[in-house]
């Protein structure tokens, strides 16, 4: 299993079967009983078919996923249509704004293990969906400290991602990578696939130092660029490091600061002087990091209440808003709680 998404843009009823069935078979393959593959068929139907029916189409990604030795299928569902007022009342079974039985996102609630949405007036809707093989184990809340989620998403057509992502945790804190190959396909995946082996057995601790590693080790690919955030807990501090095009940026409230990286590729030629931005670690604070598959203009602060959600949604809703659709994107939202 790898972290690669696959993308369907859902515009009519002609896409729904075909998606159901490959989710099907997916959960099939994971090990799911054939109950709870029906179950993941259920979900998708009402998922799928509420994008035709109050949002004129929308976005379905999906990924097989292992998380504490549970096979999973992760879903994210995105749409650009009039939203909803009042989530926790359309929740209950029986509202129907559609003259229906009113059981569809209560039904997707029931049946999986993890389910969150978020939603504004005019903007749209960002829904989660979490399908364990087991239908009974508990998602954890989210604990105190940092919690992250990302996906990458293919360049359109492509059969693997030329971006990706890792974090790696230590005893003394942890080390993120972000990075994207150049171009996209075989070669920019081998890229960056070459990049996150390096960034994994580096011994160094500040992401300057890392990136060097990195740069040794893939000198005969393609290239890439990439930022490097680590958190030391004993100084309390965040070290960022960057070279070429990852956008990276810390919101504290109504702050959003931005990092600029610097210019180069990794592998073919990076400055001789690099050196990390320190900031303080502290609670509250979201870190967000993107290849320029997303544009970056874009403003916490204009989606009301985003900050209170998952990471998961955060990244969906980035993604919704700034997909460029024309190269690889991966988006990786961390929250400190």
């Amino acid at each position: 299993m790898d972290n690669t998404f696959s993308c369907y843009k859902i515009e009519d009823r002609s896409l729904i079967a075909f998606i159901k069935r490959e989710i099907h078979n997916l959960a099939l393959q994971l090990g799911f009983t054939a109950h709870r593959a029906g179950e993941a068929d259920i979900i998708v139907a009402e998922l799928t078919s509420n994008l035709i029916k109050y949002a004129n189409g929308g976005e379905l990604l999906y990924r097989a996923h292992c998380d504490e030795g549970h096979n999973q299928i992760e879903i994210y569902c995105l749409d650009n249509g009039i939203g909803i007022d009042n989530i926790s009342k359309i929740m209950h079974d029986g509202y129907s704004s559609s003259n229906t039985l009113g059981q569809g996102l209560g039904a997707i609630r029931r049946l999986s293990n993890d389910f969150q949405i978020y939603s504004l007036k005019d903007w749209g809707t960002v829904q989660y969906v979490k399908i364990c093989d087991k239908s009974d184990y508990s998602v954890p809340a989210l604990a105190s400290g940092f919690n992250s989620s990302a996906f990458s998403v293919n360049y359109p057509g492509e059969r693997v991602c030329g971006d990706g992502y890792h974090i790696k945790y230590l005893k003394r804190g942890f080390q993120i990578f972000v990075g994207d190959g150049l171009g996209h396909g075989v070669n920019a995946n081998l890229a960056i696939q070459q990049a996150i082996k390096a960034f994994k057995h580096s011994g160094e601790h500040d992401p300057s130092e890392i990136l060097r590693d990195i740069h040794d080790q893939v000198k005969k690919s393609r290239g890439l660029v990439a930022t490097i955030a680590c958190v030391d807990y004993a100084k309390e501090t965040w070290n960022i490091c960057g070279i070429g095009n990852i956008s990276t940026r810390i919101c504290f409230g109504l702050e959003n600061k931005t990092y600029t990286p610097y210019n180069g590729i990794i592998g073919h030629n990076i400055p001789r002087t690099l050196n990390s931005t320190t900031v303080p670690y502290q609670k509250h604070q979201i870190i967000v990091m993107h290849s320029d598959g997303l544009r970056t203009r874009w403003n916490l602060n204009d989606l009301t209440s985003i900050i209170k959600q998952n990471p998961g949604l955060i990244a969906a809703s980035l993604y919704k808003d700034n997909i460029r659709g024309t190269d690889d994107a991966t988006v990786l939202v961390g929250k400190i709680i």
